[in-house]
């Protein structure tokens, strides 16, 4: 029997990638070099600054340049949050009938707590969501358990009646070390990790709408 739904964020719920598209590109263009396309920028958008910051200028967090360049990406990102980012096609729907039927969600993402609070609340599920674990939420980020034991609890639901959808092999590693049922948002943007269908999830879907056929 499912007691809750859990979600990522980036890639999940919410399209996110024009909008942190926008912030490496802003940092590029500073630089004299071209835009990337969005099809690029989404293979690297749920990995936040840091696969963004490697896929834009190949740098990584022990480069002398990478936490001024950090900064300067979650600046720029900041100042234009919510500008192009929206629900998934069908998202609102599946939202919608999880309340419905009286069926607790939560957001369980990696993205700060300074960026995710504001951006659920644009979107208008800030009263919704039973629960919101940011990545600073917890000591512990995905693909460590802890947040989505965190969320469990706040939601007061066993883990293993849970569900948690997500784009990327740590949402799958967390819910198996959680003990939470994976399932894989094939519409999200997946990285450059082995084909999601190796990730060991329970199942896969297409659209967030094919959900609903497993509660």
């Amino acid at each position: 029997m499912i007691e809750a739904i859990l979600f990522d964020f980036d890639g999940t719920i919410a399209d996110t990638a024009p909008d942190l598209g926008h912030a490496l590109n802003r940092q590029r263009l500073v630089r004299g070099l071209p835009p990337l396309p969005i099809g690029l920028i989404r293979t690297q958008a749920s990995a936040g600054s840091r696969g963004l910051l490697n896929l834009g200028f190949n740098l990584k967090p022990d480069n002398s340049e990478y936490e001024a360049m950090r900064d300067e990406f979650l600046r720029f990102y900041a100042e234009r949050l919510c500008h192009d980012t929206c629900l998934f096609p069908g998202m609102a729907n599946v939202l919608d009938r999880l309340d419905a039927n009286h069926l607790p969600w939560g957001i369980v993402t990696n993205k700060p707590a300074r960026f995710t609070q504001p951006l659920v609340r644009t979107l208008g599920l800030h009263q919704r969501a039973a629960c919101i674990i940011s990545g600073d939420d917890t000591v512990n980020t995905k693909p460590h358990p802890e947040p989505l034991l965190t969320a469990c609890r706040q939601i007061n639901a066993l883990p293993q009646n849970c569900i948690y959808l997500g784009d990327d092999i740590r949402d799958v590693k967390a819910s198996l070390a959680a003990g939470i049922i994976p399932i894989v948002a094939r519409y999200g943007y997946l990285g450059n990790d082995a084909p999601p269908e190796s990730w060991g999830a329970d199942h896969l879907i297409d659209q967030p709408e094919d959900l609903l056929n497993y509660i």
